[in-house]
């Protein structure tokens, strides 16, 4: 089954014509507190379990599509669905086809990374509104082209980076602001997330032999934007993330969520000035092509956003494995504590009152506002997404473009920036505490990016610019412009 843009077009407007599309700008409609919201979930291993059991929850909301190109993941979910005695719904492995639905309100997506764009403009022409897992998108440009959409179809689009529900972390972005602590020199989003063994291991993942895929899986349309590749097993399940193809490494897996935040914590902070990111893979010769080890640096016109990618074993730093720490000109702020300059150790932080306080339900949130019409309202609405979304990709785009050079801590890219220079001794001190030699690796030394923000394309170098796109396979296009 193909669905042309026409077609989405033509079925969007009957949708209008109809009123049975909620809430699109011709029929007016807003769906009230009792009726019923229709939604699919797209992408149902892993994190899609979590969707299914936020929606399958909730009064009055009907999942009535389970989406997925394996048709192995269905028994799972149809299971979660029927303990809470809720009906049945479709089972599709084409999302094309429950987007043909005129009677579907909103799909949620939690598919990799490579569909969820394009998956999202495809849902908004359709007259649906989405839901999206972080990262919103698999590069910059399309990220960009999912904002206007959203905007040119009045869609409602949530973001999936939950933080931004939280009040505690709505404080700790006012306190940045106020002063209180000084002026703010570094924020600073940590991703250590030992990889160990098992499915997901961000470790060595080894090769897996070239073979035709499971008769139960669709891999032309598990494959969609991506170029044609051939199937192994180190791509379904999960492992995708570690292929350029498919996923952003561990920097647009966990990692988006702390650098939404680190953005969140720099006053008034929207993209960078420049960017240059450090790294590699070293855990041993494997398949995978993205770093598990990354440190990243973007310049905010005078705060720095340093961000750190660890993929084996490590110690936190001031207490944080996976999450944020605030270096103000009086201190070091780490999770619920001050540390005043010059000492180790912590005080209460400062509270300070949040003029807006976010919705603490990041899912039950985006109900509310497919109901309201009020993406104002929105925790986490798509054009958030779509920048700090974008700040791992162009992390990745520096690293992407560097070159392998001998591992020194101090190394010339960073003379003179005191931040930096310390994060990457820190950095080779953990690699030598997993037994990396370090005498015997290179680092990869990326290019140093100057970007502006307006455009949303870098300055003077077309070999970065030409990384803020793909080449997409048809039919699973995403379009220049927005159509």
């Amino acid at each position: 089954m193909r669905l042309t843009r026409r077609r989405f077009l033509e079925s969007s407007l009957a949708a209008a014509a109809t009123i049975t599309v909620a809430g699109t700008k011709s029929s007016g409609k807003v769906l009230g507190a009792n009726d019923t919201v229709r939604i699919g979930i797209a992408g149902l291993n892993g994190r899609g379990g979590e969707h299914v059991g936020q929606f399958v929850g909730m009064k009055n909301v009907e999942i009535v599509y389970l989406i997925d190109p394996h048709q192995g993941t269905y028994k799972k979910r149809l299971a979660q669905i029927a303990e809470k005695k809720k009906p049945e719904p479709t089972c599709v492995q084409d999302v094309r086809k429950a987007l043909d639905d005129k009677k579907l309100d909103a799909i949620s997506i939690a598919t990799p990374n490579h569909w969820h764009a394009l998956m999202t403009i495809w849902a908004c022409q359709a007259g649906k509104d989405v839901y999206v897992e972080k990262p919103c998108s698999h590069n910059v440009q399309e990220g960009r082209i999912a904002v206007e959409t959203a905007r040119k179809y009045k869609r409602i689009v949530q973001h999936g980076t939950q933080s931004r529900a939280s009040t505690g972390f709505a404080q700790m972005a006012e306190l940045a602001k106020s002063g209180k602590y000084g002026k703010l020199l570094v924020s600073r989003g940590l991703c250590y997330k030992d990889g160990g063994a098992g499915g997901n291991t961000r470790g060595n993942i080894g090769f897996k032999d070239i073979k035709d895929p499971p008769a139960e899986l669709d891999f032309n349309i598990w494959t969609g934007p991506a170029q044609t590749t051939p199937y192994h097993e180190n791509l379904v399940h999960y492992r995708w993330h570690w292929f350029w193809a498919f996923g952003n490494g561990d920097i647009g897996n966990q990692g988006v969520h702390e650098m939404d935040k680190a953005r969140w914590f720099i006053p008034g902070a929207t993209w960078p000035k420049s960017v240059i990111t450090f790294g590699g893979r070293f855990t041993g010769k494997d398949q995978a092509e993205t770093p598990n080890t990354e440190v990243t640096v973007m310049d905010y016109d005078g705060t720095l956003l340093i961000f750190e990618v660890r993929g084996q074993k490590s110690a936190g730093y001031y207490g944080q494995g996976v999450g944020n720490v605030l270096h103000f000109e009086d201190g070091i702020v780490s999770g619920s504590q001050f540390y005043p300059k010059g000492t180790k150790t912590g005080e209460p932080v400062a509270k300070l009152d949040v003029s807006k306080k976010p919705a603490g339900d990041h899912f039950g949130n985006f109900i509310d506002c497919v109901r309201s019409r009020k993406s104002e309202n929105l925790n986490a609405e798509i054009a958030v997404g779509h920048i700090s979304a974008g700040l791992c990709h162009l992390a990745n785009i520096s690293y992407r473009l560097g070159k392998d050079e001998d591992f020194n801590a101090k190394t010339g890219a960073v003379k003179g920036n005191d931040f930096a220079s310390e994060t990457l001794a820190r950095t080779a001190e953990y690699l030598s505490g997993n037994g990396v030699k370090l005498d015997e690796v290179k680092l990869r030394v990326g290019r140093k990016l100057e970007f502006d923000g307006t455009s949303e394309k870098f300055k003077n170098d077309s070999e970065a610019n030409a990384l803020l796109t793909r080449g997409y396979r048809a039919p699973f296009v995403v379009p220049e412009k927005v159509a």
